[in-house]
């Protein structure tokens, strides 16, 4: 969750993923816009049954102490568990209308759009998350995500191009590329995610970062940016899921473990700095111990040190929900066993950047940023917030990086 909820006026609180981020501040404006006030809007999300149960206990907060003010709740949750929210007194915007103004009005319905508009992000930070797709239309057994956002819409690349310019023009230094599945990027339109970034870099944006990608979707234009193209940041998050082949299988995920490695293999011989990232997923119906320990030896083997690890959620109306279940405990252990060994391995990486120089983006707070690598680095003396300045690592602190700034 990206805020509190305020005393009085309008509030947007954003929960789940970076899309979600960049989404809150088209819902903002919409709703400034609307004359809103005194408003409480629940930007909410659905990929587990946790992060549905937070929208909940946070809606169910607001309404029992801000009794007078209008609780909105829009985002996937809201999609998938409209009647829910309703009942407990809230009003529902559907997520594809939820940045127009038409929508915090009263009787708002839930309209399913048939095109997408870039998402900017506020100014409140140094980097601009930039949502550029939003759907799905694939069909993995888990996700309950064309349920909440249908299938993939993505904005024109003329429309991302003048967003990118609104966040260059204000300062941002750093524009993070978002979306559901970002890499299907143009695929309803005749055109390219590597064509995108292509477009972007004409602009004189100084840092260009993914976020998650499809590994199967990694095309020979996409692999040469990643590799070969100094502005788009050596930090590769890729989606997925599971280390084990029956599991992929089973997830109707569209790639093997063998062609992971190889990728991560091939990106890492190309640009050695490039570090990994990559969400997983423990406890799918049906894994066991093998499967299981086939997705643990995934984190040596692609040398993950950024893991967004979760344990398998059951989503109502999805075909994993029908599947034999492993179970909530055996899941959440899994997970644990996976964040930990995660740890170790993005520990030993930090240990590995200790003497080294980078380049920080300092963020509004003027001590805290990451480096090109997405390491998170914190700085013992004040940087102009915004600033891309060079630095010198000098020892890990748990999981930060202290630094100083280099001549």
């Amino acid at each position: 969750m990206s805020a509190e909820v305020l005393d009085g006026g309008l509030d947007v609180v954003n929960f789940g993923c970076r899309l979600n981020i960049a989404e809150g501040e088209a819902v903002r404006a919409a709703a400034t816009a609307a004359g809103a006030t005194d408003t409480i809007i629940f930007n909410s999300c659905a990929v587990t049954d946790e992060a549905v149960r937070q929208a909940r206990q946070a809606v169910r907060r607001a309404l029992r102490e801000r009794p007078e003010a209008s609780v909105v709740v829009t985002g996937c949750a809201a999609e998938l568990e409209r009647d829910a929210f309703a009942a407990l007194g809230a009003r529902v915007v559907g997520n594809d209308v939820k940045g127009l103004a038409g929508s915090y009005g009263a009787g708002a319905p839930i309209v399913r759009s048939k095109s997408y508009s870039p998402a900017l992000s506020g100014a409140d930070h140094a980097r601009a998350f930039l949502g550029v797709q939003t759907g799905c239309s694939h069909s993995c057994t888990f996700c309950a995500t064309v349920i909440a956002r249908g299938t993939a819409r993505s904005a024109s690349i003329a429309a991302v191009v003048a967003s990118a310019r609104i966040a260059l023009e204000r300062g941002q230094r750093e524009i993070v590329l978002t979306g559901v599945d970002l890499a299907s990027y143009g695929d309803d339109s005749d055109t390219t995610l590597a064509a995108l970034v292509e477009a972007l870099l004409a602009l004189p944006v100084e840092r260009l970062r993914l976020s998650s990608l499809d590994p199967n979707r990694i095309d020979d234009a996409l692999f040469a940016l990643l590799t070969t193209e100094a502005r788009v940041m050596p930090h590769v998050h890729l989606s997925l899921q599971a280390g084990d082949d029956m599991v992929l299988t089973r997830m109707k995920r569209r790639h093997r473990r063998a062609e992971v490695v190889d990728l991560v293999a091939r990106l890492k011989a190309a640009r050695p700095e490039i570090a990994i990232g990559a969400d997983l997923i423990a406890g799918f119906p049906t894994e066991d111990d093998a499967m299981f320990a086939n997705s643990l030896a995934l984190i040596d083997d692609c040398d993950i040190v950024f893991g967004h690890i979760f344990p398998y959620s059951a989503r109502a109306g999805t075909p994993a929900a029908r599947m034999p279940q492993v179970g909530r405990t055996m899941a959440r252990t899994r997970a644990a066993t996976l964040r930990e060994a995660n740890a170790r391995r993005r520990h030993q990486w930090m240990d590995e950047q200790v003497g080294k120089t980078t380049n920080m983006l300092v963020e509004r707070d003027g001590r805290t940023g990451h480096g090109e690598n997405f390491a998170g680095l914190v700085l013992g003396a004040d940087a102009v917030p915004g600033r891309i300045v060079p630095v010198r690592i000098g020892v890990r602190d748990g999981d930060r990086l202290i630094a100083e700034l280099a001549a």
